[in-house]
């Protein structure tokens, strides 16, 4: 399967794309490193199944190729970031889902919603 993870930088998605690989699929993650970290995929960087992309998910999201699926994890992950930043969380858990879904559904790629929404 080729998937699409959402927030792929961060400590859970940066976890579940090593599981994916691990099962032998393709993955993508996706993320715009406010909150995610390069150095929690660092060592996927040479995996021949796995690319990164820098991007806003409250921004329209457009991906090459096919998809099967897409884990919608971006999210500003604690309270404090919460806090910081209001308005960047509501714009994530709702156009970051708009866009994540509009993905889904031009692609026919199953979609699971995860993430803290305060």
């Amino acid at each position: 399967m080729r998937i699409l993870i959402t927030g792929g930088a961060g400590f859970i998605g940066s976890h579940l794309c090593d599981y994916l690989l691990e099962q032998g699929h393709e993955v993508i993650a996706m993320d715009n490193l406010i909150t995610g970290s390069l150095r929690n995929i660092a060592h996927l960087r040479d995996h021949p199944r796995f690319s990164f992309v820098n991007h806003d998910v409250t921004q329209p999201i457009h991906v090459e190729g096919s998809l099967d699926a897409i884990f919608h994890l971006a999210s500003l992950p604690s309270p404090v970031d919460y806090l910081e930043m209001p308005i960047k969380t509501l714009k994530v858990g709702a156009l970051g889902t708009y866009y994540a879904l509009g993905l889904a559904k031009a692609k026919g790629a199953r979609f699971l919603l995860a993430g803290q929404f305060g």
